[in-house]
């Protein structure tokens, strides 16, 4: 076992929140080293093909899947520098005020401890760093004004225009999407090309992944990036109240320790907590910083329900970018299909480019067809296919979890097992999404509709590391510092108490500038 020399702070995970914590710490002069599982990824390794992008999706070892709505994570999760941020669509919706005390206002989820004045700062922020498009002053119909982005919108492509005048007809509105993509070359960065190949990595930069923002950043600055390091175990001190360092299997799977002043956990939001209860110690018998018996609970995750249309006359379908071209948040009212059953947000996105195979191609978009007849249909959807999509919310719920299996990794780590079911009223909106969905297509004036109904989707992954406001009701402060170990942090999305309905980048991108912020702030303190 080697023992490699002290440091400020190790983070694991060079995903989006470990990027941000690094990058900000780095610039304040700290000994900054990143631990990732996976490859380092440059810029010139990307390849615009769904078969080399399954090399960015999750590898090393599985989660057991258990619930009524197993949680499929392949998509949700990364492989190497960038994490899911390099495969992403960089939609960037915000969060909105009824997102942050639910169970106040409704009796439902969970509140959190603090509201949207507290984060809507670091989304102007962070647009600023990495570059956004789209138009700020016209998502004021929904949310509280803030600064303008500082690129225009995206190009408006056909497949987008067709859903606009749809919403038109039904008095629904689109506003241009915000999108972490180039609409106009951006510190150095070119524009985007319009190609639709976003979810497989941007070789060109764009796209605003990590590998060209706040990782770039962060290595410019002096942070180091270890590759191939398998972290298995947070190391505490004798007495149980500090964190000293992580325990990890480097590339050639021999065991070594990083000492470091301040541990940020930075992984995916089923990885954290599988990390926490795999360093259990006599003074910390069920994990760290778990005395509320809350780590790994309360996981949620989004849901989609897709409608599609085609038109005889040329979309264009296959120009743009994955992320969308126009948003709705018309349905985020919680109660707005009430009258199904349904509880929750709904937020809409239109025009995305299509690919034709792969998980999400037009070709699923029909899963009956064979042979002639699908050939045929590929035909007419080269020229005329579109899809909006509706993506929702369900409720924190303490069941759905991650807890340790007793199988273990090949480094004798326990294997996670994440349990997730939707409840009735998330089921009933997935339904009404459908509905609502199959209308506004018609309105368009397609010639053909139709709901891609299929199994409950399980998208995006929050929770699991709740932020709240005392170690009796979370496992973070609105920071993401633990409240029993104050040098141990947590970053991304498991911090986040409920899910809302939009994309969650731009929100775990917010709240890793502002609780880097902080640490870097309060450091005397916090590394002691």
């Amino acid at each position: 076992m080697t023992n490699n020399e002290k440091v400020d702070v190790v983070i694991v995970g060079a995903g989006a929140s470990g990027s941000v914590f690094a990058s900000v710490l780095a610039k304040a002069g700290k000994k900054v080293v990143l631990l990732e599982a996976g490859p380092d990824w440059q810029l010139g390794d990307l390849i615009s093909s769904d078969i080399w992008g399954r090399r960015i999706k999750p590898a090393g070892a599985p989660f057991l899947l258990e619930g009524k709505n197993p949680y499929g994570y392949v998509y949700q999760a990364g492989w190497g520098t960038g994490g899911a941020a390099l495969h992403y669509f960089a939609n960037f919706p915000r969060l909105l005020p009824n997102d942050f005390k639910v169970k106040s206002s409704y009796g439902k989820g969970l509140d959190w401890p603090i509201d949207y004045s507290d984060i809507a700062p670091y989304w102007d922020k962070v647009a600023d760093d990495v570059g956004v498009s789209g138009d700020a002053k016209a998502e004021e119909i929904w949310r509280p004004a803030g600064k303008p982005y500082p690129m225009p919108p995206m190009r408006i492509f056909p497949g987008g225009a067709a859903w606009k005048r749809g919403f038109d007809a039904l008095g629904m509105r689109l506003t241009p999407a915000a999108v972490g993509i180039n609409s106009t070359e951006f510190k150095g960065r070119p524009a985007c090309i319009y190609d639709g190949w976003c979810h497989v990595g941007c070789p060109i930069g764009a796209l605003s992944n990590p590998l060209v923002t706040y990782l770039a950043e962060a290595r410019q600055a002096g942070a180091e990036v270890r590759p191939y390091a398998t972290v298995t175990r947070v190391l505490t001190s004798a007495d149980g109240s500090k964190a000293t360092g992580v325990e990890y299997y480097d590339a050639n799977k021999q065991k070594e320790v990083q000492e470091a002043s301040v541990v940020v956990l930075a992984a995916w939001s089923a990885q954290n907590p599988r990390i926490m209860l795999s360093s259990a110690t006599d003074k910390h018998p069920n994990g760290l910083a778990n005395s509320s018996g809350l780590v790994g609970k309360y996981l949620t995750a989004h849901f989609a329900s897709g409608t599609s249309a085609m038109f005889d006359e040329d979309l264009q379908p296959y120009m743009g970018t994955i992320a969308a071209q126009y948003f709705s948040y018309d349905l985020y009212d919680k109660n707005a299909h009430k009258e199904k059953g349904a509880f929750g947000s709904t937020f809409m996105v239109a025009g995305a480019a299509q690919r034709y195979s792969a998980l999400g191609g037009v070709a699923n978009s029909r899963p009956d067809l064979f042979g002639a007849e699908l050939a045929a249909f590929m035909k007419r959807a080269a020229r005329g296919y579109t899809r909006l999509n509706a993506f929702a919310e369900e409720m924190p719920v303490i069941e759905n979890r991650v807890e340790l299996a007793g199988d273990k990794d090949e480094f004798g780590m326990p294997l996670g097992k994440i349990t997730h079911s939707f409840n009735d009223e998330a089921v009933a909106l997935f339904n009404a999404n459908f509905d609502k969905g199959v209308e506004i297509a018609k309105a368009t004036g397609a010639k053909d509709v139709w709901p891609n109904k299929g199994p409950m989707p399980t998208i995006h992954l929050m929770g699991g590391t709740i932020m709240g406001k005392t170690a009796g009701d979370s496992v973070t402060n609105s920071f993401g510092q633990t409240h029993e170990i104050g040098n141990l942090w947590i970053a991304g999305p498991g911090i986040f108490p409920t899910s809302g309905a939009p994309n969650p980048t731009y929100t775990i991108l917010a709240l890793s500038l502002r609780g880097a912020e902080q640490l870097a702030k309060d450091w005397g303190s916090v590394a002691g």
